[in-house]
């Protein structure tokens, strides 16, 4: 199976740069491994610009709770495809979300299969919300969330996609 193009190219970190996947997976674990005793929240998120051509800034969130965390975004961009309408540039934000979440479980889960950290990839953070022009497909992008095995979570509390994410787009 071929790698997914959400994964080619480089994820941007204010530390350490650009970085190819396999090294955003690699500063991951060494962040988790420098205080293995605390609990961390590894959180993906999307969000795209307006206009029929957008960029989707994906975020991935790594907080170590109570301590801060990191980031590592990547300004996804496509070729001839054109979007015509929000609920088409929020469905592909969740299924970008998804694509690198799931990629990004697998390979942590192999990477850590012998390590007693304590982490968890559990959520997607979607930018939408009860207030304004998404609140019509709450239903949908939850139910699409929820389908790829994560939990969602909407604004105000889907800082990943609503605020690291939106700074880049």
């Amino acid at each position: 199976m071929s790698e997914p193009e959400i994964l080619k190219g480089k994820f941007y970190n204010p530390s350490k740069g650009n970085l190819d996947f396999k090294g955003v997976v690699k500063e991951i674990i060494s962040y988790i491994s420098e205080k293995p005793e605390k609990f961390y929240d590894v959180i993906v998120g999307c969000d795209s610009s307006s206009g029929e051509e957008p960029n989707f800034p994906v975020a991935i969130v790594v907080l170590r709770m109570g301590e801060g965390g990191r980031f590592f975004l990547k300004k996804f961009h496509y070729q001839n495809k054109k979007f015509y309408n929000l609920k088409q540039r929020i469905l592909e934000e969740v299924f970008l979300s998804c694509q690198l979440a799931l990629s990004l479980r697998e390979v942590l889960k192999e990477k850590t299969k012998n390590k007693n950290y304590n982490y968890q990839l559990r959520y997607i953070h979607a930018d939408i919300g009860e207030n304004g022009a998404t609140k019509d497909m709450i239903k949908e992008v939850i139910g699409l969330i929820k389908g790829n095995g994560f939990e969602p979570k909407i604004k105000p509390e889907s800082f990943a996609a609503s605020v690291v994410a939106d700074r880049y787009s």
